[in-house]
């Protein structure tokens, strides 16, 4: 429905927009573009909604959790073993041990401001973001074969999410004493 109200009203105020090629009649113009907003302003509602479930909440935490865990527990042997890994072949496995893992993180992090309130979003994503940027430049260095620069970051992304973990690990400890007290009172 949101949807519906989305494009009749866009698709008449354009409609109202060519009626006259010299002027635009605004109040028949602002009528259905206020109509169209409506559909929007709806349609993000039903969205908040639905991702801010409690449901929906907690099952995106369980994908944070085993995504910075998965991608911490990949990323150790790789810096432990960094100097017997051939420069070129850091990105094949950058691709085939973490690019699931940061995807999923990505598409369930609305979760975290919901539970956790969008300072403690801010500061794991923050961490997480540069754990990201370093892993996608330890690819490009891969690709370039630059060895001492594929070594480095691999060290610093693996800082940066084991920060974004802790991180999380502090907001999911912090959560459940907040529901425990809530329970008691």
């Amino acid at each position: 429905m949101p949807f519906l109200l989305l494009i009749i009203g866009f698709v008449f105020a354009a409609l109202v927009a060519v009626l006259d090629v010299t002027q635009v009649n605004w109040l028949l113009f602002a009528a259905p573009l206020v109509v169209g907003f409506l559909g929007v302003i709806w349609h993000r509602r039903r969205l908040h909604a639905e991702a801010s479930h409690g449901d929906v909440v907690q099952g995106n935490l369980t994908t944070l959790q085993t995504a910075l865990g998965n991608i911490v527990n990949n990323l150790e042997p790789m810096v432990a073993n960094r100097d017997q890994l051939p420069p070129h072949q850091a990105r094949f496995d950058i691709d085939r041990l973490f690019r699931e893992d940061l995807n999923s993180f990505a598409n369930a992090r609305e979760a975290m401001s919901h539970a956790f309130g969008l300072q403690a979003y801010a500061d794991v994503m923050s961490a997480f973001a540069a754990g990201e940027r370093y892993i996608n430049r330890v690819w490009s260095a891969s690709a370039d074969g630059y060895v001492d620069e594929v070594n480095e970051y691999l060290q610093r992304a693996l800082n940066q999410f084991k920060d974004a973990s802790q991180l999380f690990a502090s907001q999911q400890t912090k959560r459940a004493e907040r529901s425990a007290q809530t329970a008691t009172t």
